[in-house]
């Protein structure tokens, strides 16, 4: 598995469990009918910022994990190669268009949905959930490619 690989498969992990944080708070204030303004609000600011300080420190952390236990293995300390080759960005690249694709419809059905009657929290909501769902489509078609070798 290659580095990109290894981050792609953390920020897969990472989002994820963010996204069954959020489905696990969210969905019973919904199903109760409490989606009340300062709940909601810092719940998504939890998230919000889970999503980038969570997935920050566990590629750091796998970072400097997998550079220890192969320093292990080889009995040397070998430089990791961190190096991108037009592959890598032509995957990444793809990966960037599925996320922007998912996020662009779960926009187009957030604002549907409000148009229908749903309070504008909903909305919101909806449009947080498919920033989540967006990043997670990317990843898993970002892992795709590169397990497809292509």
């Amino acid at each position: 598995m290659s580095y990109q690989e290894k981050n792609i498969t953390v920020s897969l992990t990472s989002h994820l469990l963010i996204v069954g944080y959020y489905l696990m708070v969210w969905l019973p204030m919904f199903q109760a009918g409490e989606l009340a303004a300062n709940r909601l609000y810092s719940l998504w600011t939890v998230v919000i910022l889970a999503t980038i300080l969570v997935n920050i420190i566990a590629s750091i952390l796998t970072n400097i994990l997998l550079t220890i236990v192969e320093a292990i293995k080889a009995q040397k300390y070998e430089e990791p190669q961190f190096i991108a080759d037009e592959r890598d960005q032509l995957i990444e690249l793809k990966g960037v268009r599925a996320s922007y694709i998912t996020f662009s419809v779960g926009v187009l059905i957030s604002v549907l949905v409000f148009t229908f009657g749903q309070p504008a929290l909903v909305m919101i909501s909806m449009i947080v959930f498919f920033a989540l769902a967006a990043e997670i489509i990317g990843d898993i078609f970002q892992i795709y490619l590169y397990r497809k070798g292509f």
